[in-house]
């Protein structure tokens, strides 16, 4: 029992195994974290974006992560349900919501954000429910498509400014 606590204190997940109904021992997953994650939060960062981290892992394995990537919030042990809750609990406190996901546990949560986004390397139902997917699994992806969004969204305004004011002189 201690041991199993101890390696989820350290950010592992435990599996016991048990042969012909007796304990035999405990496997310890740990998810290495993806390079360019810590590089992907703090550029989300610097467009003034929060970064939260929703999560089925336990708090342990949760915290050690986001402490690596720097989040700003991390929110762990969450059924598939329990995170689409999270991201409408956020969206009714006024805030626009990106979910970026890639498994079938992400489904309903990237259905319920304003903008799903899927990682490319991830499920067929994660791809199919995100609104985009980013080809490959690099989360520098995401912060590349926020600044595209603000620039066209921009032009457009741009674009229309200019419409308007060629009409009224017309």
């Amino acid at each position: 029992s201690s041991g199993v606590e101890t390696a989820e204190e350290a950010g592992g997940t435990v599996a016991l195994v048990a042969v012909d109904g007796r304990f035999e021992g405990a496997i310890v997953v740990t998810d290495p974290v993806k390079p360019g994650s810590a590089a992907a939060v703090a550029e989300l960062q610097r467009l003034g974006l929060e970064v939260v981290l929703l999560t089925g892992d336990n708090r342990h394995a949760a915290e050690r992560v986001g402490r690596e990537i720097g989040v700003d919030r991390v929110v762990a042990e969450v059924l598939p349900s329990g995170k689409r809750d999270e991201i409408l609990s956020l969206q009714r406190e006024g805030h626009g919501v990106a979910m970026v996901g890639d498994g079938i546990n992400d489904a309903p949560a990237l259905a319920q954000a304003d903008v799903g986004i899927a990682i490319g390397t991830g499920t067929d139902i994660a791809m199919h429910t995100g609104q985009v997917t980013l080809l490959g699994g690099e989360l520098q992806g995401v912060a590349r498509l926020i600044l595209l969004s603000r620039q066209t969204l921009r032009i457009i305004r741009q674009n229309m400014a200019w419409a308007v004011g060629y009409n009224l002189i017309a």
